[in-house]
């Protein structure tokens, strides 16, 4: 089950730099911000709470990371929209009976969530994320 807006993504150059943009837009103390890297993505990613979802900034850390491929494409800007599932499995079995097929079987992603992407292709050009949290 689909249950809440987990993050929304943004594509930056510089995480520093729209940390402290964020910091400004939104009046947080720095303490709000946590930052990790995702080695097998090739980011370092910085997420702002704010309620229940969160703000992901996404810094590519080599040319080589899909961050890098998109900012060169795209510019600086919304990656895509993650929503937080309670069962990936299950998400899975829906989405194919509904014809949308994952990216790729579920992985490990920042935070420790498992994740899973759907091709914007099939999302009215939204790229969108499945998260679950570990069990």
């Amino acid at each position: 089950m689909i249950n809440k807006i987990d993050h929304i993504a943004i594509a930056v150059n510089n995480l520093e730099a729209s940390l402290e943009t964020f910091r400004k837009i939104l009046g947080y103390d720095e303490s709000a911000f946590r930052i990790e890297e995702v080695a097998s993505e090739k980011v370092r990613v910085g997420f702002i709470t704010i309620g229940e979802s969160k703000i992901e900034l996404l810094e590519p850390l080599s040319d080589e990371s899909p961050i890098a491929k998109f900012i060169a494409k795209n510019g600086e800007g919304m990656h895509h929209i993650a929503l937080a599932a309670d069962n990936l499995d299950a998400e899975r079995v829906r989405l194919d009976a509904e014809n949308i097929t994952p990216l790729a079987p579920p992985k490990e992603g920042a935070g420790g969530k498992q994740i899973m992407f759907l091709h914007p292709k099939q999302t009215n050009r939204v790229l969108i994320e499945f998260a679950q949290k570990k069990k």
